[in-house]
């Protein structure tokens, strides 16, 4: 059987919304009103598909951390991570 030396660099898009709602936990809905508050930023192919890096990844798991664990709200999940008003 052959051996898959792929590497995938950590900012490309790769993982559909679906996969990432499964590896973080976080529900697609909430994906979604991240993505609207400018939280995360995933590539979007045409209008309606998001496409998350595995850097993306990374910052929703601190995500679901702040909100599951310290019950932090989006904005202030925006002012923690710099990105608030």
């Amino acid at each position: 059987m052959p051996v898959f030396r792929i590497k995938i660099s950590p900012e490309e898009p790769v993982y559909v919304i679906g996969v990432v709602c499964r590896l973080t936990e976080i529900p697609v809905w909430t994906l979604r009103q991240l993505d609207k508050a400018g939280v995360v930023k995933p590539k979007r192919l045409g209008r309606k598909n998001r496409l998350y890096s595995l850097k993306d990844l990374k910052r929703l798991e601190y995500v679901h951390y702040l909100m599951e664990k310290k019950h932090v709200n989006i904005h202030g999940i925006k002012i923690i991570l710099g990105r608030g008003e």
